[in-house]
């Protein structure tokens, strides 16, 4: 497994007091909905005092050149080429445009893993009730190496059938890092369109979104790039542009894409517009050492729960890279089921407190912790000390 996270990772200086989390509970589920700085908050709340100062002026001066702009500064920091990017709110939303610009029909099958997300899982299954198409999943074992996961997608795809294969770039139901770049060469060279979603992946991933290849690519910014929620980019290869369709059709609908995607009225615009702030304070931390420091200490989280639920080495699944989040497998019978798992996360938020994430995958629960530089490794520990008795 690489780094068996024997010794926790030195602490980033002042991590901590950039955040207004409740300093009683242990934040272990940053990959969920992410936490934003305080700084960023008032860069946010600057925002919106401008905008009720004067509505009127806010909305009509400039408001499609300043979006553009955000759109520009986050689309260097992911190496997407600005003039196929589109802002979104996240990457359920980008999936959804995709799916909508597709032009699926009776015949058509979109193709999918068993370790995608579950909103786009029923966002695929609304697709296919309403036009027709059909859906088809892809299983990848748990201790799945790249080699065999790349031949496995390869040898599922459906030329002049399959209209799209959607792969997670880090699954967030198993922590994986899926090697995306050789998956979409194996579509491309078959002529199937692909989505990633990379929606952790802006942040906690160095990424060049045009290297990798895909023919659409969408990631939230909100996670692990200290972002306000509601931001995220959708980029697309040149041969879609013109396809993309609005999920709303409003006054910027004639602009094309990515004006007409991002362009949605009386719309609350200010979490785009101080997502820079977010990868201001990135940097000012120093990016590199902020996502060594996340993997270092979600891996030693990882290795710490595992010993107290006795399970060796070898079961503590590989993440596959430098990924800050880490799957822990559950005892057997324990959150089977998705009730079950959201009544499990319910019950160590509030008898524990601290915030993880359960997930029921394949017929198996497991505990998914990450690390972000306001945590600390006593918070890992207290966990593990008090899990057991709790499962017990």
């Amino acid at each position: 497994m690489g780094d068996r996270g024997h010794q926790p990772p030195a602490a980033i200086p002042g991590g901590r007091l950039l955040f207004s989390l409740d300093p009683a509970v242990a934040h272990l589920n940053h990959g969920s909905f992410g936490s934003v700085p305080i700084s960023v908050q008032r860069a946010q709340q600057r925002l919106r005092d401008e905008a009720e100062s004067n509505p009127l002026r806010f909305h009509t001066v400039g408001l499609v050149d300043r979006i553009a702009h955000t759109r520009r500064h986050l689309a260097s920091f992911v190496g997407a080429d600005p003039a196929l990017t589109a802002l979104v709110e996240n990457a359920t939303v980008g999936t959804n445009l995709v799916l909508g610009s597709l032009r699926l029909g009776a015949g058509d099958e979109i193709l999918t893993t068993d370790r995608g997300y579950g909103a786009v899982r029923l966002a695929v299954d609304v697709t296919c009730r309403r036009t027709g198409a059909t859906s088809r999943t892809v299983n990848i074992p748990l201790d799945a190496a790249d080699d065999a996961i790349v031949a496995a997608l390869a040898a599922a795809l459906r030329p002049g059938r399959t209209k799209l294969l959607i792969v997670d770039q880090i699954t967030s139901s198993t922590a994986r890092l899926l090697p995306v770049t050789r998956i979409a060469a194996a579509a491309r060279a078959q002529g199937v369109p692909i989505l990633v979603d990379g929606a952790h992946v802006p942040g906690m991933l160095p990424v060049d979104v045009t290297a990798i290849g895909a023919d659409f690519w969408v990631g939230n910014f909100h996670k692990w790039a200290f972002a306000p929620r509601g931001t995220a980019l959708l980029t697309v290869a040149p041969a879609w542009r013109e396809r993309m369709e609005p999920l709303v059709v409003s006054w910027e609908q004639e602009s094309g894409f990515p004006t007409n995607v991002e362009w949605r009225a009386t719309a609350d615009y200010t979490s785009w517009l101080a997502a820079p702030a977010g990868l201001f304070t990135l940097r000012t931390l120093g990016v590199d050492a902020v996502r060594a420091h996340n993997t270092a200490l979600a891996a030693y989280g990882q290795r710490v729960i595992g010993e107290a639920l006795n399970l060796p080495p070898a079961e503590l699944p590989d993440p596959g890279g430098p990924v800050a989040m880490r799957l822990i497998p559950l005892p057997a019978g324990i959150a089977t089921t998705q009730d079950a798992a959201a009544a499990l996360r319910q019950r160590i938020g509030e008898q524990l407190a601290a915030e993880v994430n359960i997930a029921a995958w394949n017929g198996r629960g497991y505990l998914r912790v990450c690390a972000q530089v306001y945590n600390r490794p006593e918070e890992y520990e207290r966990l593990a000390r008090s899990l057991p008795t709790l499962l017990g």
